[in-house]
Formats: C-alpha cells, sequence, structure tokens
C-alpha cells in the first residue's frame, strides 16, 4: 500500500515524498488505520519496521491546523537516544505543518531544564519523554496535561525491563482518564500484557514478525575463547575494509574501553558510547557516527534500540546478550528498510548455552564460521548450561586443558 493512499494532509504527504517514504511497512498498515479510528492499540513488532510512523503520522495528521497552545500527545520512551530519535522524526515529518514538539530527557545542564520547563508550561503539542525526567517535572507542579489527547508508550518492554513500570503508572495519573493510549513493544511477555490490561481500553492488538532478524542480514557465528576476540575481529575488518559503518555490541560498560583500546591498537577510527559519558559526548559521538566521521562505534544494549542509522554494513556482538531478544534488536540495526548487512557474534564456551537459545528464538541454525588456524585452538560446540564457567576450558577441550599448562601453546601466547 503507497502512502498516497492515505487520506492525509497534503502536507504530511509531501514531508513523507520529501523523506523517500513510498510504501507501508506492515505494522504501519495495520496500525495507522487502527489509530484513525481512535481504537486504542496494543502493536507487537520489531526494531526497524516503521513503528515510529506507525504512531507519529496519524498524530500529526490529526494536530495539523491546530491552534490551541496545549499538550495534544505524550510519548514515553524508555532512553535519551530514543527519545532524540523519534523528536527528530516528528520534526522531519511536520517540516510542512504548523506543529511544536520538545525531548525531555536527563543528562543536561540547568539551561536545558528551563527549556524543558518553558515546553511543559506553553504546551508543546507533542512531548517525548523518558519517564524519570518528566516525573522530575511533574512533581514540580508547572505542568497541565489535561488535555492530552494520546499517550503513546514505545518500546515498553524495554522500558519494564528497566524497572519504570510504577513510573508509568504514575505518569498515566497525570492525564486525563479519556483518551487513546498506544502500547508499542518489541515483544510480548506477560508483564506487557498485565500493563495492557491496566492502561489500555477494549484494545485491538497488532503482531508483526515478533523476534526475527531481517532477510537482508547475513548471519554467521566464530566459536572463540575470550582472549581470542580482539585479534578475530581485526582479521574480519581487515577482510572488510570497504565496510563504512560498523557497530559492536557488548553487554558490559567495562568492556567498551578495552574494545575500543584494541581496536585503535590496530589503527581502527572508534569510539564508545555508554551511560558513562556525558549526554553532549553522547550526542556528539552518535552523530559523528551517522555522519559517516566515525568509521566504528561501540555500545551497549541500551543502544541497540535506540539508534536509527541508515545504511550500517556490519554488526559485530563481542558477546552473546544474556537476553534471546536483545540479539534481535542488535541485529536489526542493520539490513534496515530491505536493505543488506552482516552479523557476527563471537561466542566463547560460558555463551553457548545462551546462543542456542537465541536460535531457538529466531528459529534458525547459524552458520559456523571457520576460524583460522593462525588463532589458535578453538572451542567445540556443545550448548551445556554451565554451573561453574571458570571451569569452562577444562569441559570443552582436553586439548585445551594440555596447552593451559603448556604456556607456548596457549593461544595467549602465541605471535
Amino acid at each position: 500500500m503507497k502512502f498516497s493512499a492515505l487520506e492525509i494532509h497534503p502536507a504530511l504527504l509531501e514531508a513523507i515524498n520529501y523523506m523517500g517514504f513510498e510504501t507501508l511497512t506492515p505494522i504501519q498498515e495495520q496500525a495507522i488505520p487502527a489509530i484513525f479510528q481512535q481504537h486504542d492499540l496494543l502493536a507487537c513488532a520489531q526494531t526497524g519496521t516503521g513503528k515510529t510512523v506507525a504512531f507519529v503520522l496519524p498524530i500529526l495528521n490529526q494536530l495539523a491546523g491546530k491552534t490551541s497552545k496545549t499538550t495534544d500527545t505524550l510519548i514515553i520512551v524508555p532512553t535519551r537516544e530514543l527519545a532524540i530519535q523519534i523528536e527528530q522524526q516528528i520534526q522531519g515529518l511536520s517540516y510542512f505543518v504548523s506543529v511544536s514538539s520538545i525531548a525531555i530527557y536527563g543528562g543536561g545542564d540547568g539551561k536545558e531544564w528551563e527549556t524543558q520547563k518553558e515546553a511543559l508550561i506553553n504546551g508543546a503539542d507533542i512531548i517525548v519523554a523518558t519517564p524519570g525526567k518528566l516525573l522530575s517535572h511533574l512533581q514540580m507542579g508547572y505542568v497541565n496535561f489535561n488535555h492530552v489527547s494520546h499517550f503513546i508508550l514505545d518500546e515498553a518492554d524495554r522500558m519494564l525491563d528497566m524497572g519504570f513500570i510504577d513510573d508509568i503508572k504514575l505518569i498515566n495519573s497525570y492525564l486525563p482518564e479519556k483518551k487513546q493510549t498506544l502500547l508499542f513493544s518489541a515483544t510480548m511477555p506477560a508483564s506487557i500484557r498485565q500493563l495492557s490490561k491496566t492502561l489500555l481500553h477494549q484494545a485491538i492488538e497488532i503482531s508483526i514478525a515478533v523476534s526475527k532478524p531481517a532477510e537482508g542480514v547475513t548471519q554467521s557465528v566464530y566459536l572463540v575463547f575470550d582472549n581470542q576476540k580482539d585479534k578475530l575481529i581485526h582479521h574480519l575488518l581487515e577482510e572488510r575494509k570497504t565496510y563504512e559503518s560498523i557497530i559492536i555490541f557488548t553487554s558490559s560498560k567495562l568492556k567498551i574501553n578495552q574494545i575500543v583500546y584494541a581496536l585503535k591498537q590496530n589503527g581502527y577510527q572508534a569510539q564508545g558510547i555508554s551511560s558513562n559519558l556525558s549526554q553532549d559526548k553522547r550526542e556528539e559521538v552518535l552523530q559523528n557516527f551517522k555522519s559517516k566521521n566515525l568509521r566504528i562505534l561501540v555500545a551497549t544494549d541500551v543502544l541497540s534500540r535506540g539508534i536509527d542509522v541508515k545504511d550500517i554494513n556490519l554488526v559485530i556482538n563481542y558477546d552473546v546478550p544474556f537476553d534471546a531478544e536483545d540479539y534481535v534488536h542488535r541485529v536489526g540495526r542493520t539490513a534496515r528498510a530491505s536493505n543488506k548487512g552482516e552479523a557476527i557474534t563471537l561466542v566463547n564456551p560460558n555463551e553457548m548455552f545462551n546462543f542456542s537459545k537465541i536460535e531457538n528464538l529466531i528459529g534458525v541454525t547459524i552458520s559456523r564460521a571457520p576460524v583460522h588456524k593462525m588463532f589458535g585452538e578453538v572451542p567445540v560446540w556443545n550448548p551445556i548450561k554451565i554451573k561453574n564457567p571458570r571451569s569452562v576450558n577444562k569441559t570443552f577441550s582436553a586439548e585445551h586443558k594440555k596447552n593451559r599448562h603448556n604456556k607456548t601453546n596457549h593461544p595467549k601466547h602465541k605471535a
């Protein structure tokens, strides 16, 4: 279905054409009519499927021509990056219509607080906010949400994982009882269904392509020990010199600096991004990556759902995410909008069990790529659950056990 077939404001259609959108994605095709009809909505669709346009476009269509200075729409998201991303997309789509919006999130200075406060008092049409920062403003007593008619939760499952369920319920208590509520989630655990019963009224439920990586992603796995990962990444990058945009994901903030250091030692342009950086620095790093001034970005799972960068060639999972769903979100950073991309996962013996859960989730056995003999002995696939990870080398290879006592033959000590 073409966007031109929708009955939307001509100025919005012009913006859509300008941004290069032509055909609706499945989530857009099902969600937009339901939102137009004022239904509450419980929608499940993985990252990269066009969810933002699915809920922003109908809202902007309704707001086109609005003259009153009140807040109409409140969008709650789990991270600063996602708040910024959605607000930027709102600005792009509303370029030819008079709709005001602002992203409200933590990490700024006093000047940003005053800017946010002014927008909340004067009534920006659309507020995109993280829960904690919005509650800080709400508890000061100057926010008026009496005219909010649309309440949207994006990445709801991630917000619940991050412990925001009580914050969400408290924010809802500041809103009118009569409103349209839209809940978007990449997964549909029992906790989301329970939350939907609290917030939604006679909702329409939509489920699109749950937990499946895009077809355009070429996935592969390398079975390695931890002390082989940095050298293997160097080898992989040398084979992919034409790739201009690469993300390396790790589950630990503590590993980011280690990975960046190893990359720079090998001559690669790389920077890390995590909550340890100031907000200004995070935005600077992310902007450099988006503009292709930075080739390699090292990040945690928080960024896997909070970044929208076109034409990412390669995603490397430095380690296996504990949550199988996070694998889908990491891999979803590449091959967006029907493009092609590559995803490589480095799996050590400790991580084999969790990786087997990922394969069960997505219903695919991912190809095990051969590791060059120059790296020495590598683990054998054996996805048992390890009770004592420290003894894992004893479990997976008698040869490796022998080499632990012969340092000259150990992969760590080879050139």
